[in-house]
């Protein structure tokens, strides 16, 4: 993320409102990008979009600058993917209650989106069983930052990081391989 879209940040953030419709315009690009990694079929990727750019919106005053806005927009971004799988999953449950449908739902079959949402599910157990380890595997493998800038991010040790996200690949797996 260049050094535009941090000063905008940090201006929202400051509380100059006049910024927020243009850093919302700038970054929504990669807000889909990033939640399209979760959610396969485009429909949903654009309401996960929506949701996070609401959440910029209206939370850019939590941003602090301490650590990158780069880094705050990844979880953000992951939060509400994961909220919007949340609800699909909800309103599938409550739809399958009610009829079978007649139509294949793509989400259920592709191979991909498989594997997607059963990294989504992944995540929820990881946050449920160790909630610290999420924060800096989002960061590191959806978000692509390097171990350095995780630790700046978390304020925490440069070790914690690794173990962390060592930890977390390790949850993340044995969950995937026990589907």
């Amino acid at each position: 993320m260049n050094e535009d879209l941090e000063h905008l940040a940090a201006r929202a953030a400051a509380g100059d409102e006049g910024v927020v419709p243009e850093l919302l315009q700038a970054i929504r690009p990669q807000v889909l990008h990033r939640v399209s990694k979760f959610l396969p079929v485009r429909e949903d990727a654009e309401e996960a979009a929506q949701d996070t750019l609401l959440q910029v919106a209206t939370k850019i005053h939590t941003f602090k600058g301490t650590g990158s806005f780069a880094g705050w927009l990844t979880v953000v971004a992951t939060n509400c993917a994961r909220q919007t799988y949340r609800s699909l999953k909800r309103r599938s449950v409550e739809q399958s209650a009610e009829v079978l449908p007649e139509s294949v739902d793509p989400r259920t079959t592709s191979v991909i989106a498989g594997s997607r949402l059963d990294l989504l599910e992944a995540l929820e157990a990881l946050e449920s069983n160790h909630p610290q380890l999420v924060q800096p595997l989002v960061l590191r493998d959806l978000g692509a930052m390097t171990y350095v800038e995780i630790a700046d991010e978390l304020a925490v040790p440069l070790g914690t990081v690794k173990a962390r996200i060592h930890q977390a690949r390790k949850e993340v797996a044995e969950h995937l391989t026990v589907r």
